[in-house]
C-alpha cells in the first residue's frame, strides 16, 4: 500500500539520503510546547516525527523517556490531548507523523475507535511496541483498512521464525532496534549491527531504520549504506528537561533542538 512514509523512502533513496526521524513525548512540559515543537522540527527538515503516546508502564524505554513520560502523565495529559493539539497543527512542512503506543492504550479506547482518531488527527502510522503476537495480523489488517503503516520493531534477540511473523504484518518500515535493552543514548553502536541489517535486508523490501542509541553525527555516518533511516529520542528529549523547571527557556530550548536536528540531518546527506 503507498503511503507518506513509502514515498518518503523512495524519494530519499534517490537522493543517496538517509531518513532523519526525531522521537519526542507528548505533553512534556505541555501539550502546546509538543505542538511546537513538532512545528520546528518539520521547518528544520526532518523527514518524519515519532510521537510518543505516554504510558505509565512502557516497553523498552529508558530512564530519560520514562520519567518524560511520567512528568506527561502527571500533568494530566489525555489522548484527546494529542489527536486534538495534532490535528491543528498547520500543514506547511509537516512531514508524516508515527504514533509511538502502547497496545494497552489501543486496547482502552477500542481498535476501531482509536485508529479512526488517529487517521483523523493527521497520523500516518503508528509503532506498537507490546503488540500480541497473535493478534498482530488481524490489528494489521485493521491499519491498512484505515490507511495507516503499521511499523514493527526487530531486535537483535528476535528469533528468525519470529522476524517472518512479524514481517508478514509490517508497512511502512522497520524498526531495527541497534541494541538488547532499552533506549538511550550510547557511545558506540554494536560492531554486529550492520551484519544484523545486511541479514533483515534479505528478508524484506522495506526500508530499515535504527533506534536505540543513536545520538551523534558519526553514527549516522557509519550505518551508511546498510540503514534507510535513523530514529534519535532521549537526545532530544532530554534536552527539554529543564523546562520544567524554567519554562521561559522554552525559546532558546526549541531553537537549541532545532539546531540539533539540523545537524543529524546534515549527516544525513552523502
Amino acid at each position: 500500500m503507498p503511503s507518506r512514509i513509502s514515498d518518503v523512502f523512495i524519494k530519499l533513496k534517490a537522493e543517496n539520503r538517509l531518513a532523519f526521524m526525531p522521537f519526542i513525548t507528548s505533553g512534556d512540559p505541555d501539550i502546546a510546547t509538543t505542538g511546537q515543537l513538532i512545528s520546528e522540527l518539520g521547518r528544520r527538515g526532518c523527514d518524519m516525527i515519532e510521537i510518543g503516546f505516554p504510558y505509565s508502564d512502557p516497553i523498552a524505554d529508558g530512564p530519560t523517556i520514562q520519567a518524560s513520560y511520567t512528568r506527561s502523565l502527571g500533568r494530566g495529559l489525555h489522548v484527546e490531548d494529542i489527536f486534538k493539539t495534532v490535528a491543528a497543527l498547520p500543514t506547511d512542512n509537516l512531514p508524516p507523523l508515527v504514533a509511538m503506543v502502547a497496545y494497552a492504550i489501543i486496547y482502552r479506547i477500542g481498535p476501531e475507535e482509536f485508529l479512526t482518531k488517529l487517521k483523523l488527527a493527521g497520523f500516518c502510522g503508528m509503532i506498537v511496541p507490546d503488540l500480541p503476537g497473535d493478534e498482530a495480523a488481524s490489528f494489521f489488517e485493521l491499519a491498512q483498512k484505515h490507511e495507516l503503516d503499521l511499523v514493527q520493531l526487530v531486535s537483535p534477540t528476535t528469533t528468525p521464525e519470529r522476524v517472518s511473523r512479524i514481517l508478514a504484518a509490517a508497512s511502512g518500515f522497520v524498526y531495527c532496534i541497534s541494541v538488547a535493552g532499552i533506549t538511550g543514548v550510547r557511545d558506540d553502536l554494536p560492531p554486529e549491527l550492520k551484519d544484523q541489517l545486511r541479514w533483515l535486508r534479505e528478508k524484506t523490501d522495506l526500508p530499515l531504520a535504527v533506534g536505540f542509541g543513536i545520538g551523534k553525527p558519526e553514527q549516522i555516518d557509519m550505518l551508511r549504506g546498510d540503514a534507510d533511516g535513523v530514529i534519535v529520542g532521549s537526545a532530544i528529549v532530554r534536552q527539554l528537561e529543564p523546562l520544567t523547571e524554567s519554562p521561559d527557556q522554552k525559546e532558546a530550548i526549541l531553537k537549541q533542538i532545532g539546531d540539533y536536528a539540523a545537524e543529524m540531518l546534515a549527516a544525513t546527506k552523502p
